[in-house]
């Protein structure tokens, strides 16, 4: 019978050359998306004196996009499987490519931090279809596994290749171009994945749309009690402080009644899955954190343009494109336990370096080596971050836990822009040794939940 079951999936899947096109297309859409997180942080400065964006102003530019990213991708891999991946993929490229070209020619503030939400939507539509979809063209496991690492391996270019790209567009034509770049990549994505080769089927998996409602309530809120905290607006901090507690308020009581939760109380009551959330959202706390204040320290007190401020991230960026394979070689022969303390050392050994630089007024060298600490440290932590969240996740919740670990993750990048730009107040410095400080508790608090199963 599984001799049977194993040729009906090969006849099944989708012509070689067919599906290498349709994975490219797939892996293109990602890169997209994750380009459009790290492409503006060099465009920064620029945007804020284009439309006199104040500290908040810029930090909602930024978290517009994680807040509906990270709420919506609760419930994506639903909406996935309810209305048809490849659909749902389609939709949001169409969606991301579109909005981003009325992004580029944004008249103020406030209508560019709207936009910048509903590509965090699309984003949110994008991310888990393409795993359905690779699953439906790869139904062998060990063509399933290269694709899945082909896909995964955008993640790092496109970290390295941001700010490297957001630098020369930036210095050849101002903040706007960065947006215009996702057309062209947009329509290559749907060229790529024409036809029916990667049609995925519809099923009936619920959605509870009022709860996910609540879910980005919170979350929208929570991050604006911590800008305008920033910006010493208590007046505004009240009202979103009052707002918080109604939506939280709504959310439990949605959640508690829902027959389709946002959250997975299962995957929250074990342990193991906690660690490796809290060590998942530190991670893109110092990341992003750190991108979104960098460039500040970078151009208006160091005084670099943007190309140059793209390149001085070349110690930052560059690990990503080839430590992972190396993460996931000593990952596969002692467990992801120790790969994620190393990782999560760096960084705030990293964010050390990076603030005493600061603080000591120190050339771009120490800066680089802070950089280079913490690019090695993420790309250590992320990869084993995954392989965590497998091995934690209890039997037949591991496609939930991966959901939640990537939402999680850009919780964690709400909280570092947030977080870091308030601090920016205080100095760049301050900002930098809060990221080192945010790694250094995460570090233990992760060894202490979180043991490596024991073999066999």
């Amino acid at each position: 019978m599984t001799d049977v079951n194993s040729s009906a999936a090969l006849a099944a899947a989708p012509p070689r050359r067919g599906r290498a096109r349709a994975l490219l297309g797939i892996s293109l859409g990602y890169f997209m998306v994750l380009l459009d997180m790290t492409v503006l942080s060099v465009a920064e400065p620029d945007l804020a004196a284009s439309l006199h964006a104040s500290m908040a102003g810029l930090q909602w530019a930024v978290t517009g996009y994680t807040v509906a990213f990270a709420a919506l991708l609760l419930s994506a891999g639903a909406a996935a499987d309810r209305f048809g991946a490849e659909r749902l993929f389609r939709g949001g490229i169409v969606v991301f490519a579109g909005v981003s070209l009325l992004s580029a020619f944004a008249p103020v503030l406030w209508v560019l931090v709207v936009l910048r939400a509903v590509l965090g939507i699309a984003a949110a539509a994008c991310v888990p279809a393409s795993m359905a979809m690779i699953a439906r063209l790869y139904p062998e496991p060990v063509a399933r596994a290269r694709a899945v690492a082909a896909w995964a391996a955008t993640s790092g270019a496109a970290v390295a290749a941001g700010p490297i790209i957001g630098g020369a567009l930036v210095g050849a034509a101002g903040w706007r171009s960065v947006f215009l770049v996702n057309v062209p990549l947009g329509l290559g994505v749907l060229v790529l994945i024409r036809g029916r080769v990667v049609a995925c089927p519809r099923g009936a998996r619920p959605i509870d749309w009022p709860a996910q409602l609540a879910a980005a309530a919170v979350l929208a809120l929570g991050t604006d009690v911590l800008i305008a905290a920033g910006a010493r607006a208590w007046g505004h901090v009240v009202a979103s402080l009052a707002g918080l507690g109604v939506a939280g308020a709504v959310f439990r009581v949605l959640e508690r009644r829902s027959l389709a939760p946002v959250l997975n109380r299962a995957l929250l009551r074990a342990g193991r899955v906690r660690a490796v959330l809290l060590a998942a959202a530190a991670v893109n706390f110092a990341l992003t954190g750190g991108l979104f204040v960098l460039p500040l320290l970078l151009q208006q007190e160091r005084h670099l343009e943007p190309l140059r401020t793209g390149l001085a991230f070349l110690p930052l960026t560059l690990p990503f494109a080839a430590n992972p394979l190396i993460t996931g070689r000593i990952v596969a022969r002692i467990g992801p336990r120790r790969p994620v303390l190393a990782g999560l050392g760096l960084l705030a050994a990293g964010g050390g370096v990076l603030a005493g630089a600061v603080f000591a007024g120190a050339g771009y060298p120490w800066i680089a080596a802070g950089l280079l600490m913490t690019g090695f440290g993420v790309s250590f932590a992320l990869p084993a971050l995954v392989a965590a969240t497998v091995d934690a996740a209890p039997a037949g919740a591991a496609g939930a836990a991966g959901g939640l670990l990537n939402a999680v993750r850009q919780v964690g990048a709400t909280l570092g822009v947030a977080v870091m730009g308030a601090a920016v107040t205080a100095g760049t410095g301050w900002a930098l040794l809060l990221s080192a400080a945010v790694c250094a508790i995460a570090g233990p608090a992760f060894a202490a939940g979180y043991r490596n199963r024991p073999a066999g």
